[in-house]
């Protein structure tokens, strides 16, 4: 019998480094992500309000703030309420910091990319860098940093 891999799931965009980090740290574990491209896909209310709710984040905790309309919007008003953030973050899905992962060990916003680490049940073989040269895992596996 063999182990069938673990199942991850990415809301991702692949014009974020750090997407693409978590991307990879997913694949080199084995955990054969289902990718979804959010600005592809579109989000709804009920995914996101799942989503922030499983990661333990607010709709504000997940508002992208920089290179978004975020501040042209007014979101960055403290007044501006839950249900505004994501009414907007519904028209203008770049308004989601990302990547959220899903795996069997919970949910998160992978920011830094390395906190995919913690929804693993096993780490890819090291040494892992990221896009930026910087070191994930040393050779031996273990978390750098």
């Amino acid at each position: 019998m063999t182990d069938s891999p673990a199942r991850a799931t990415i809301w991702h965009n692949p014009d974020c480094g750090t997407s693409r980090n978590v991307l990879a740290i997913l694949t080199a574990a084995g955990a054969e992500p289902l990718v979804i491209d959010y600005q592809q896909a579109g989000w709804t209310a009920a995914l996101l309000q799942d989503l922030f709710a499983t990661a333990g984040v607010t709709p504000r905790e997940a508002l992208r703030l920089s290179r978004s309309p975020a501040e042209e919007l007014g979101l960055t008003d403290p007044a501006v309420n839950d249900a505004a953030l994501i009414a907007a973050m519904l028209e203008h899905p770049v308004l989601v910091n990302r990547p959220f992962v899903r795996t069997a060990k919970g949910t998160a916003l992978c920011r830094p990319s390395e906190r995919v680490l913690d929804l693993l049940d096993r780490l890819p073989p090291g040494p892992l860098y990221k896009e930026d040269g910087s070191l994930i895992l040393d050779a031996e596996g273990r978390r750098v940093g």
